[in-house]
């Protein structure tokens, strides 16, 4: 059995992001589940750690995927790419990293 792909994206917004920009990118992001049939499933929240170690990075998406083909297919889909063009002039940063879905 193949283990899913996970895909991790945690956002640091502008200080000039209002909280408005900001709730709208967020309902757009977890929108792209509905658009883009390689998300198998899409979880979202804010940052909640006391160890004050964000490093100003607020929401954290992880969106799960088949495999790495269905990631791939996702990255270069139209919906995304409309997305990612809209989120990019109200972030300072983004980190992302992919991992395989290990269990123990």
């Amino acid at each position: 059995m193949q283990n899913k792909l996970r895909h991790v994206v945690i956002l640091k917004f502008k200080q000039v992001a209002t909280d408005e920009q900001i709730a709208k990118i967020v309902r757009e992001f977890s929108g792209l589940r509905a658009k883009i049939s390689q998300v198998l499933d899409l979880e979202w929240g804010t940052n909640v750690s006391p160890e004050n170690l964000a490093k100003g990075f607020t929401h954290c998406f992880l969106i799960t995927f088949k495999d790495g083909t269905a990631r791939d297919e996702y990255l270069v889909h139209p919906e995304h790419k409309t997305f990612v063009d809209s989120l990019l002039p109200l972030v300072e940063d983004v980190f992302v990293i992919d991992f395989n879905n290990t269990k123990s």
